[in-house]
Order: C-alpha cells, then sequence, then structure tokens
C-alpha cells in the first residue's frame, strides 16, 4: 500500500528542519530563516488539510505496506485539522516574536530546533491513528520542551524544569502501564480498532474503568486538569516569554486534546462514572484557576491561572459528549490556543518593556501604546467570552449544553468563570495602561516590531474568527462529529476491513 505523503507534511516538515538546523551549527540568522520557512510551509499544509478534509472527509494514510489495525496509522478528521493549522499559525508567529525576544545566547544553542521538534511531536499526538504512537509524540515534544524550560541554566528555571521533568516522567510512566492493559484486554493498539473492540464487550466492566481512571490521570497531568495542575504554574512562569507563549498556547491543549479523544472512543459504556468525574474535575479546575487569576497582579500568573481556567470550561464541553456541548468545546479550545498565545506575547512585550511583570507596580503605558493597549483589552474581552469576539461562542454552546443536560451548576459555574476572567484581565489593562504613571521607573528601549506583528496579529486572527463564527460552523460541526458520534472516527477501518 502506498502512503499518502501530504498528511505527514505537518510531522516531517518541523522535525526535518530542526535537524537540517542542528547540522547547521550555532548560525542563529539561518536557524531564524529555517524556523520562518517552516513555520509558513507549516501553514500552507494545514490550510490544504482543512480544505481536502471539509470536500473529501477524514483523510487516513498508512506507514510502510501494513494496514489498521497492525501498522502505523495517521487519522486526520477535521478536529485535527483544525488544531493542526491553529498550531502551525501559533509556532510561526511565536518564531517571529522569537527574533526580538528569546536572545541571541539561547538562539545559538539551538532553541529553534528545539521549537520546531516540540511541534512535530505535538502535531504527530493530533494527528496518530495509535494510541502507542500517541505516547511516542507526547515524548518527543516532552523532550524538546525539557530543554527548552531549563535553557538559559537561570535558578528558577532549573528549579521548575526539575519539578516538570520528574511530573511529566511519572505521568508518561503511567502512560506505558495503561497501555498495556489496555493492550491485554483489546488486543489492539489502533484507536479505532479498540473502540470497535469495546463496543462488544463483554467482560469486566471494572477494568474499563480502572483503564479510565489511569488515563485520566496521565492525561489531566498534561493537562492541568485539578487536582494534577500544582506543576504548572510555576513551570509556566520560569522560562523566557516565547517559550511561556508556546507551552501555554500548545502543551496543556494537547493534553484535553488526548482526554477527548480516549474519553470518546475508549470509555463510553460507564458514563454515568467516568464522564462524571471528569465533569467535577474540569468544574473544580475553573474555581481554581479563578481564584489564583484573581489572586495576584503578577500579569505572568494572571495569564498562567486563566489557562486552568480554560481548560476546565474546554473538558465541561466534552464530559458532556453530545453534539452541542462537543462544538463548543471545538470552537472554545481553538479560540483559547490564538488568544492565550496573543496575551502572553503582549504581556511579554510589556515586560520588555517596562522591566516589571507585577502590573500594580507600572500605569500609563497608554500614552506610548495605544495600539498596543486597546488590543490588549480587546483580547482580555475575547479571553473573557464578551460577544462578537471569538470566547463567546464556545461558552454559548457549552452553557447551552449544560443546561440541556441539566447541569445547571455547571452552566452557572462556566458563566461565573466569565466575570473573574473579565476582572483579571481588565484589571491588568486598568493598571498598566490607563492609570497615572508610577513616579518611579522608566521605558527600556527595545526593537519590538517582531514582537507587536506577532501580538496584534494573533489577537487580529482571534477578532476575525470570533466574527466569522458563523461562516466556520460547518467546519466546527464536522470536527465535533468524531467525539460524539465515535462511530464515524472508526469508519476508515470498517471501509478497510
Amino acid at each position: 500500500m502506498t502512503t499518502n505523503i501530504l498528511p505527514l507534511l505537518p510531522i516531517m516538515i518541523p522535525f526535518f528542519a530542526g535537524i537540517i538546523m542542528l547540522f547547521m551549527g550555532k548560525r542563529p540568522i539561518w536557524h531564524r530563516v529555517v524556523s520562518g520557512i517552516s513555520g509558513l510551509l507549516m501553514i500552507l499544509s494545514a490550510v490544504w488539510l482543512v480544505l481536502y478534509i471539509y470536500r473529501n472527509g477524514t483523510i487516513v494514510t498508512f506507514l510502510g505496506d501494513w494496514v489498521a489495525p497492525f501498522g502505523i496509522s495517521i487519522v486526520i478528521d477535521m478536529a485535527a485539522a483544525l488544531l493542526l493549522l491553529t498550531t502551525a499559525i501559533i509556532a510561526f508567529l511565536i518564531v517571529v516574536y522569537s527574533f526580538q525576544s528569546i536572545g541571541i545566547e539561547r538562539e545559538k544553542y539551538f532553541y529553534y530546533p528545539m521549537v520546531l521538534f516540540m511541534i512535530a511531536g505535538v502535531n504527530g499526538a493530533f494527528s496518530t491513528g495509535d494510541i502507542f504512537n500517541m505516547f511516542v509524540f507526547f515524548e518527543v515534544f516532552l523532550l524538546a520542551s525539557y530543554v527548552l524550560i531549563t535553557m538559559g541554566g537561570t535558578k528558577i528555571q532549573l528549579q521548575e524544569g526539575f519539578k516538570y521533568l520528574l511530573v511529566n516522567l511519572i505521568s508518561s510512566n503511567f502512560f506505558v502501564l495503561g497501555l498495556a492493559y489496555l493492550y491485554s484486554v483489546t488486543g489492539s493498539l489502533n484507536m479505532a480498532d479498540i473502540y470497535l473492540k469495546l463496543e462488544d464487550y463483554d467482560g469486566n466492566m471494572v477494568i474499563i474503568t480502572v483503564l479510565a481512571v489511569v488515563f485520566l490521570f496521565v492525561f489531566a497531568t498534561k493537562a492541568g486538569l485539578f487536582p494534577l495542575f500544582f506543576w504548572l504554574p510555576g513551570s509556566y512562569y520560569a522560562p523566557p516569554m516565547p517559550i511561556i507563549a508556546l507551552f501555554g498556547a500548545l502543551l496543556t491543549k494537547v493534553g484535553v486534546y488526548a482526554i477527548a479523544r480516549t474519553y470518546s472512543l475508549f470509555f463510553i459504556e460507564n458514563q454515568a462514572f467516568t464522564h462524571q468525574v471528569l465533569l467535577l474535575l474540569a468544574l473544580l479546575t475553573i474555581i481554581t484557576g479563578s481564584i489564583g487569576a484573581l489572586a495576584y497582579t503578577d500579569m505572568k500568573k494572571i495569564i498562567i491561572y486563566n489557562i486552568l481556567i480554560a481548560v476546565g470550561v474546554i473538558i465541561v464541553g466534552f464530559s458532556l459528549m453530545d453534539e452541542t456541548g462537543t462544538i463548543g468545546a471545538m470552537y472554545y479550545l481553538i479560540h483559547d490556543m490564538i488568544i492565550k498565545a496573543a496575551l502572553f506575547m503582549l504581556v511579554g512585550f510589556i515586560i520588555y518593556r517596562t522591566g516589571e511583570s507585577d502590573s500594580s507596580r507600572l500605569g500609563g503605558l497608554i500614552r506610548s501604546h495605544p495600539v498596543t493597549g486597546w488590543m490588549f483589552l480587546v483580547a482580555g474581552f475575547a479571553l473573557a467570552g464578551v460577544p462578537p469576539l471569538s470566547g463567546f461562542y464556545g461558552k454559548l454552546f457549552i452553557v447551552q449544553s449544560a443546561f440541556g443536560n441539566d447541569h445547571y451548576i455547571a452552566g452557572l459555574i462556566v458563566l461565573l468563570s466569565s466575570l473573574a476572567v473579565l476582572i483579571s484581565v481588565v484589571r491588568i489593562f486598568m493598571n498598566v495602561f490607563w492609570r497615572e504613571t508610577p513616579a518611579a521607573g522608566s521605558l527600556r528601549a527595545i526593537k519590538s516590531d517582531k514582537l507587536l506583528f506577532s501580538s496584534i496579529g494573533l489577537v487580529i486572527i482571534s477578532v476575525a474568527f470570533g466574527l466569522a463564527a458563523d461562516l466556520l460552523y460547518p467546519l466546527f460541526e464536522m470536527a465535533a462529529l468524531s467525539f460524539h458520534d465515535p462511530a464515524t472516527y472508526a469508519g476508515y477501518l470498517t471501509e478497510v476491513e
């Protein structure tokens, strides 16, 4: 069987670009060129995938001469395609942002190859149709992230990097354990094949429930779900801002995607337990994130705790497992990836310009940077879900689904979280831009054209996404289908058989 190379491009482009840069040696200017071109090529390949899948349905390719379920399969449905496109756009703009922010020393020591290796792992996790290869791609992006989080060797980076490494090593070991048990039950590692076999499973359901708990532990740790988020605020605070933006926008979302994919395919027979536990943890995550976002004045910490709120909101949508909830979850997932990256980059610009991350010590920046200030406010409104911006539609569908399934408390918590998000980001805006300038402190002279191009560019993309939400609805309806109707995901396997 001939392997179709086109679905593999989102994985191959960053992977081979990273290898090329390693052979180039310490040549940061060439690294910038290669990584920038790679980002554009990833965007083009992802756009092609979205258009192809919209017209023709899920695209599947098998590596080598082995068809599924025996060989390795790459399965890209609309959900995966939208995630690949969003990842490509964010990766390209963060690479451009890094030209003026990461520093020449980190660039010399292979910052850009590590970024692209991480993107290759993330894209692979979104694309694979095999649960073992999801583990492999998790390890690929985690290995790159271990380098990125400690790159520079500052005390806080090494301290938090060790914690990050230890937590992920433990969760990866449990991932392997879960895979072994799953294989012993089903005799397969192909996700579509596992779904078909578990559909007719008549064995002990306790084993499946235990597997659900193991996989939830693994992916909740990666996603930062309550109570396994303890590592996230410190670890995400430590590295430079481009790396924080990359981690905050992408890494937790891979964990969210893995929960959604496995819980929609593997653990659908005992939803009264598995999905209710998932819903409860999601709500506790929202509450914890809201408390953290309101408790701090440090801009980085506020946006980091807003990651937890978003993770909880998305998981609420996926835990409901109906059409409305999963459409809302997909809308909010794509929205949050874009707007989190934008906000982290805007906060980074403020920190580079002022040398201060505590918003209570700043003020008056609206005079020197009016466009940046208003763009930050727009991004904050989008994050809070103010209509007609991009965050509104996802929350609307999720709340509708919660109320429709009689989960009134869940719907109310999601709505109240919008208020917490709004207060936290508007407080940054009022402190940093609107109030009078503090007596002490002056602005640093920095090159900022690429910083503002990337951050404001993402805000504009977010606004366009919100305004075009109705136009894009067929894509998100198609993306949600494989979650609330998993038989559509497994359809390619029945065709092969």
